[in-house]
């Protein structure tokens, strides 16, 4: 991969607004990295490059998303299915070639974005669901390998819960440290890190920090809903780009 100064801005602004919506919201838009940074790399390269980031993300977030943030009856419940959710994500990543990941990442994304924007904002309060928790959790696990994208399924069950938006956000962090650290192996394994990745995943780490600690601090005053329009508006626009990427290596 060649590094050129546009690679590096657009790797490092992917990063940084990742960590900025951990520090503001928990997680869950991990989403938008990889159709943002495919527009200067193949597509499995910025999985690859990604998922050693999201543990530094996810350990630097930690520090304020602390236990007491954190809903331990619906991560005990979670959890399982988040773990066989990233083995079957990645044995069907093991199947496809690089044009079907890009359609499926690009597919993912856009029903992302096509959820949110007929979703109902005035959220129903429901009991926890052991049965729901295991479906959101394997579903969560499968996205999350594949595309980065275990927001949505994650989102689904615990909206409905009617947790207080701090509990709701440090529950989703842990959720996503834990699902970030097991699948960091299988991705170093589909896409290993060399040479010039190196180079921008380094970069990359200064966008961590600050990224994180803005949102973090911008927690309490920022307009949830307005926020998810702007980066959902980003998503489909990307997701569009790595369709036709993948669409047209078919039939070019």
């Amino acid at each position: 991969m060649d590094v050129t100064v546009a690679t590096v801005i657009i790797a490092f602004s992917g990063v940084f607004l990742i960590c900025f919506m951990k520090g503001a919201f928990g997680g869950g838009f991990s989403i938008v990295g990889i159709p943002l940074l495919s527009c200067v790399m193949d597509p499995v390269t910025a999985g690859g490059l990604l998922a050693p980031l999201f543990i530094a993300m996810d350990l630097f977030a930690l520090r304020y998303w602390k236990p007491s943030t954190w809903s331990k009856p619906d991560l005990v419940l979670l959890l399982p299915g988040l773990v066989i959710g990233i083995a079957l994500g990645y044995l069907l990543f093991r199947v496809l070639d690089h044009r079907a990941v890009a359609i499926v990442i690009a597919v993912v994304t856009l029903s992302f974005v096509g959820i949110w924007l007929v979703s109902d904002p005035k959220v129903v309060i429901r009991p926890r669901s052991s049965p729901k928790a295991v479906a959101a959790g394997l579903a969560s696990g499968v996205t999350t390998m594949v595309a980065h994208s275990g927001g949505p399924p994650l989102a689904m069950y615990l909206l409905p819960l009617g947790l207080s938006k701090e509990v709701y956000a440090g529950t989703t962090s842990l959720f996503f440290t834990v699902g970030n650290a097991i699948k960091a192996v299988p991705w170093l394994l589909l896409a290993r890190p060399a040479g010039n990745v190196w180079i921008v995943m380094a970069a990359c780490l200064f966008a961590i920090p600050s990224g994180v600690w803005l949102g973090w601090r911008l927690h309490g005053k920022l307009d949830q809903r307005q926020i998810y329009q702007a980066c959902h508006g980003l998503l489909a626009v990307t997701a569009l780009k790595l369709l036709w990427d993948g669409v047209s290596g078919y039939l070019g």
